[in-house]
């Protein structure tokens, strides 16, 4: 199987993280990476680091390359993503989309937290939710819209939902969580999470030695975590901006049920049955916590697990790489589960150690 892909939008971080893995991927080939600003420029004058890999150079986004592409990957900004998705699917393609633009599943959620309507409504019904983990039977539902001959499409998850679902849902969905109670998110990304334009957050000179909270009880990844987990209206979730390039750390905390059990290690092997299965998410030992170093520039997923008991709290940790499982590789295990290929294929699983 050769499989043609494009990549729209592959000049930012997301995007050129996409490029390293299409073009490392076996059944991949790389035809079309485009950036209306860098349109021209070879790929590896913008990034030395692919210097010998690829002689591709940035076209525009209405490059007509893309119409030959068997899937399309959008790692564009909210509202792009649902100007180009259309086109692609109605002629059999398949859009793997890195925008929020077909993870809000309710189009009035989406209006209310991006200002925006919705103008894909009939597309939104059928997009698959890219969280393999979680929502696998999307991923088999668009795989079989495609054998059929049909467009699909898959809304990512994002960063910080990736990070804080994998590390909460398995309580929430075993009944060990209180289903009244607020659920507090406090999250740590990296400055690559917001993006390639430097704004005055991410300047070097006010990212460097500094750490601070943004989109306090604002933030837009709010109501995909809710969604996600079933909890609305009963999220209370900060991000903060570390100085670190990539690496994302959410810390969960979960008020137990009543009767649910405080044995830390019961819910440690809980948790490890919930992931069983899976190729990215590993559950840590109780006592253990996950540390971003051990995920960059991998997949994969660290969970650790503690118990408050005094308060009956699960403090649960998630630690991802933000552009690899909350964006770009993640993209990818979805449009390999798609296209019927083993969803680990051409995905790293061991991080650089030091």
């Amino acid at each position: 199987m050769s499989i043609k892909c494009g990549i729209v939008g592959a000049a930012g971080f997301a995007g050129i993280e996409l490029v390293r893995v299409a073009l490392r991927h076996p059944e991949f080939e790389l035809v079309a990476v485009t950036s209306n600003e860098l349109a021209g420029t070879p790929v590896a004058k913008e990034y030395p680091c692919f210097t010998g890999a690829t002689d591709l150079a940035f076209s525009r986004h209405d490059d007509p390359v893309l119409d030959q592409c068997d899937v399309v990957f959008l790692a564009v900004p909210h509202t792009a993503a649902m100007a180009m998705a259309p086109r692609i699917v109605d002629r059999g393609g398949v859009v793997v989309d890195l925008s929020a633009d077909f993870r809000l599943k309710d189009p009035a959620v989406y209006e209310r937290w991006y200002k925006v309507p919705h103008t894909q409504t009939e597309l939104l019904k059928r997009a698959a939710f890219g969280l393999p983990e979680l929502f696998p039977d999307d991923l088999i539902a668009a795989a079989q819209q495609r054998k059929e001959g049909k467009g699909a499409v898959v809304g990512c998850a994002g960063c910080y939902p990736t990070a804080t679902t994998l590390a909460a849902a398995p309580a929430v969905r075993l009944g060990l969580v209180d289903d009244k109670a607020p659920i507090v998110v406090d999250a740590i990304s990296g400055v690559t999470g917001a993006g390639k334009k430097a704004t005055a957050r991410t300047h070097f000179c006010f990212a460097n030695e500094n750490l601070e909270a943004y989109g306090v009880a604002t933030h837009r990844h709010t109501p995909e975590i809710e969604q996600i987990l079933g909890v609305s209206d009963r999220l209370v979730f900060t991000p903060h901006l570390a100085p670190l390039n990539r690496g994302l750390l959410s810390t969960v905390n979960l008020p137990l049920a009543a009767e649910a059990t405080r044995d830390v290690t019961k819910i440690v092997e809980s948790y490890k049955e919930f992931y069983r299965d899976s190729a990215f998410v590993t559950v840590l030992d109780a006592g253990v916590m996950p540390k971003t170093s051990s995920v960059v520039g991998t997949n994969c997923a660290h969970i650790g697990l503690a118990v408050n008991e005094r308060v009956g709290m699960l403090i649960a940790v998630g630690a991802i790489d933000n552009l690899c499982k909350g964006a770009a590789n993640q993209a990818v295990q979805c449009a390999n589960i798609v296209f019927g290929l083993p969803e680990d294929l051409g995905l790293d699983k061991v991080a650089v150690p030091v």
